[in-house]
């Protein structure tokens, strides 16, 4: 399916707002209330929009301390790969995980409340894990720009 500048253009507001209603949408698009309704279910249906969330402010929740984590495995077979891929995916703290081509395996965005929870995550999760080689840590210091928005220009 190719996305026309209508489908584009309800991609971003909803990106930008996922509570905006379909008579929202419809008003800014200029078109009727039914045609905005069956693109935004063709949209979901073909998987271009996978859901719609509430973004925390992770402060608020007492998740103050940010980190991306540098990942270098031991051993680096297709069983081993999918063996961390499998268990990362279980840590609720780990908020993404990608799989890198370079100096590292993988690098995983973390949230914790503090340095004693974040020691806690590392010694008590991370280390535990089998195929561990070597964990670079890099603590964010100050959100400059945080977005969920993918351009679609």
């Amino acid at each position: 399916m190719k996305l026309d500048p209508t489908d584009l253009k309800i991609l971003q507001l909803l990106q930008a707002d996922a509570k905006l209603s379909i008579k929202e949408i419809s008003a800014d698009l200029g078109l009727s209330s039914t045609p905005v309704y069956e693109r935004i279910k063709r949209l979901e249906k073909r998987g271009y929009i996978k859901g719609y969330v509430a973004l925390v402010n992770r402060r608020k929740v007492e998740m103050g301390l940010m980190a991306f984590l540098s990942v270098s495995l031991k051993e680096h077979s297709q069983m081993a790969l999918l063996k961390f891929e499998q268990e990362i995916i279980k840590f609720p703290k780990v908020m993404e995980c990608y799989h890198i081509a370079g100096q590292y395996d993988f690098i995983l965005k973390i949230v914790v409340r503090d340095m004693q929870d974040y020691h806690d995550f590392t010694f008590n999760r991370l280390a535990a894990m089998d195929n561990i080689g070597h964990v670079q840590t890099d603590f964010v210091m100050n959100d400059i720009k945080y977005s969920t928005e993918i351009p679609l220009d």
